[in-house]
């Protein structure tokens, strides 16, 4: 039997890219996500996960820097990659040496343009369409102990119209999310 790959989603909001995720790997013959992990009790990612049969858990401040809960979760359920879906908070250096470029993030914009702290959802977006950015998109990363500054591992774009609004802009790079994010990751799960 080929080795079977298990991951866990950190997620602090919706979780929209958290469910194409689920959808993408729910039959996979040997990719399985066992995990999603949040620091909003409110999120709604929790649901969702929940919805897909996959185990849900929610941590605080102190949990997650100073104590092993998370990690000792993640070693529970034999977890072999970390994805962030739209999790907003600095991933701490224990959490990233036991799992050497095995952590991935996606970002919405184009880096290194618009990203670092505070540097997410509509605050994003808005910065494009202020920049006079004709073009924006998606930048998929590898994480390290710095916002947005892991190597780059796959970009896509698309182009961004005078008259476009924040939220049109939004909407096409929420487009190229779901579309690429759950490819890229079953690519970059086979290669590492």
């Amino acid at each position: 039997m080929s080795e079977k790959y298990r991951l866990a989603i950190f997620a602090s909001g919706n979780g929209t890219n958290a469910e194409e995720i689920f959808k993408y790997f729910q039959n996979h013959p040997s990719i399985e996500v066992v995990l999603l992990l949040s620091n909003n009790p409110q999120a709604f990612a929790l649901q969702r996960a929940r919805n897909f049969g996959v185990d849900a858990k929610v941590f605080d401040r102190p949990q997650f820097k100073e104590s092993t809960v998370v990690l000792d979760w993640l070693h529970q359920k034999k977890v072999t990659h970390v994805v962030l879906a739209g999790f907003l908070w600095l991933i701490p250096s224990y959490l990233i040496q036991a799992y050497p470029h095995h952590i991935i993030n996606i970002h919405p914009a184009l880096l290194p343009n618009h990203g670092g702290k505070g540097m997410y959802g509509m605050k994003v977006h808005e910065a494009v369409k202020l920049g006079g950015d004709v073009k924006t998109g998606i930048t998929i990363h590898a994480v390290d102990d710095k916002y947005d500054e892991g190597e780059i591992i796959f970009q896509a774009t698309c182009p961004v119209h005078a008259d476009d609004t924040p939220e049109q802009i939004a909407d096409k790079v929420h487009q190229l999310e779901y579309k690429h994010y759950p490819e890229v990751i079953e690519r970059w799960v086979f290669g590492n």
